[in-house]
């Protein structure tokens, strides 16, 4: 057994709590890194109730003094963390209680663990979730600049892995960071939802006590109070909808990661990492390993997980709070965590990356990457499409069976499938006529590449104007 039941609730228990129970039931080895936000949340509630006169002034700065000196403690690592006090809040609590006497234990009037633990949750993923946005943004940035210096650079387009039709390297980081502007978008619109105060909702019912609610959203700079008190203390849809976001853009950066994958491979040899994102093998001295992509790719399944964690957390608790909500904090720290340091990642690799330009040209002219271009060119002469559909299959079989590739075969060899072909045919079945062609918005001509990178430029910037 341990030796007494938390001070905090233990005055109607006739026995101390098992310690065996005592450590399962702690959350302290993780909502510690809470510290800093609960603390802030405290200092903010102690501020509103002197306001209010549940507090006297010199009781407030007693309390803030306090709990100043306990965060430098803990930013020291001169904190003493203790399991039987369960948690980041009770730990802190009794701190402040040895340090300043009987005065700190009237820090919790009007409150309770419940709606404390909420908006430390909700304090720490606002601060989380700004630091990501720096990280997506750098990212994007780095995207944008790349494609607007490789707006010229030709590669084959794929479908279904196998060559389409071709396109620029820049166009095709334009993707990615279009990817990314939606979950930015997501990540901006769930920070909404976050920056709702659950302080003042007390247990689950709130508080007999006077409280300013708004002034405690103010000082701590919440968008607004939460409505009602039950769902205020029982509430995760924030975490649930930023994992959901987190899983949406690991799902992208995995995207990204398995063409890297495959472009760095001798089979692509389409762009070269610098060594600083890749490792070795022990056995195999000639090896270059793309270990930061596979990794981001492998990391994506866990972030999923945690995903499906905390909807299954959640799908079958009644109102109001419950101690299933412990569970919470753990996958969302890991997501957390995790997206923060596979944006990093990225943010420092992309602009980095080396496109092998003759290689990618020499892949787009293998696979008759220019076919559609012969058959936009016979309609243009006035052929309906499914007839040329029909000559261009005829004469890529032919190019298959000669070995030639479209733009390799004479006059005479391509007028043979159709006496409409002309000496302008040339123009269009070059790969640079190819892309120069697909000339309007979303298309892949340089020109039109550079435009959209302009664009997204802009539209990154009035972004970070908005949010500032």
């Amino acid at each position: 057994m341990s030796q007494a039941t938390n001070q905090s609730w233990g005055g109607r228990f006739s026995e101390p709590t098992d310690a065996f129970v005592a450590r399962f039931t702690a959350s302290v080895t993780f909502d510690q890194r809470l510290a800093r936000q609960d603390i802030q949340g405290s200092i903010a509630h102690a501020t509103m109730l002197a306001r209010v006169d549940v507090l006297t002034d010199d009781e407030r700065d007693a309390i803030i003094n306090g709990l100043n000196e306990i965060q430098g403690e803990i930013e020291r690592g001169e904190f003493n963390w203790s399991v039987p006090l369960e948690d980041v809040h009770m730990n802190i609590e009794a701190r402040l209680t040895d340090k300043i006497g009987i005065t700190g234990k009237k820090l919790h009037t009007g409150r309770s663990r419940n709606d404390q633990v909420a908006t430390d949750i909700r304090l720490f993923m606002r601060d989380e979730i700004d630091v990501i946005e720096v990280e997506l943004k750098r990212l994007r940035e780095g995207m944008i600049e790349l494609a607007d210096r490789e707006a010229d650079t030709i590669m084959p387009g794929f479908t279904h892995l196998q060559t389409a039709q071709p396109v620029t390297f820049g166009h095709h980081i334009l993707a990615w960071q279009e990817m990314l502007s939606r979950d930015h978008e997501r990540l901006l619109d769930c920070r909404k939802r976050v920056n709702v105060m659950p302080l003042g909702a007390a247990a689950l019912a709130g508080t007999t006590y006077p409280i300013d609610r708004h002034v405690t959203a103010e000082l701590l700079g919440f968008d607004r109070p939460a409505e009602n008190s039950l769902d205020a203390v029982s509430d995760r849809d924030f975490a649930i909808e930023f994992t959901s976001f987190a899983s949406i853009l690991l799902m992208h950066l995995s995207r990204m990661s398995e063409e890297l994958v495959l472009w760095t491979s001798a089979q692509f040899n389409f762009i070269d990492l610098p060594d600083r994102f890749c490792t070795g093998s022990s056995i195999m001295p000639q090896k270059k390993n793309p270990d930061v992509p596979e990794l981001v790719r492998g990391k994506t399944g866990r972030v999923y997980g945690h995903l499906m964690a905390l909807l299954t957390l959640m799908k079958s608790q009644p109102l109001a709070y419950n101690k299933d909500n412990q569970e919470d904090k753990e996958p969302l720290f890991d997501a957390v965590d995790t997206v923060r340091d596979c944006l990093k990642a990225f943010a420092d690799m992309v602009p980095a990356i080396e496109p092998k330009k003759t290689s990618m040209y020499e892949a787009a002219r293998r696979g008759f990457s220019t076919a559609t271009d012969l058959a936009d060119y016979l309609v243009r002469k006035g052929v309906a499409f499914r007839d040329a559909h029909e000559i261009v299959g005829h004469s890529v079989a032919y190019g298959l069976k000669t070995e030639k590739d479209l733009s390799e075969m004479s006059l005479d060899e391509l007028k043979q499938f159709s006496d409409i072909i002309e000496q302008d045919v040339f123009e269009v079945l070059t790969l640079e006529g190819s892309v120069a062609a697909r000339n309007h918005i979303g298309g892949t001509a340089p020109n039109q590449v550079r435009a959209a990178a302009q664009r997204a430029r802009d539209a990154l910037s009035a972004l970070k104007a908005g949010a500032a």
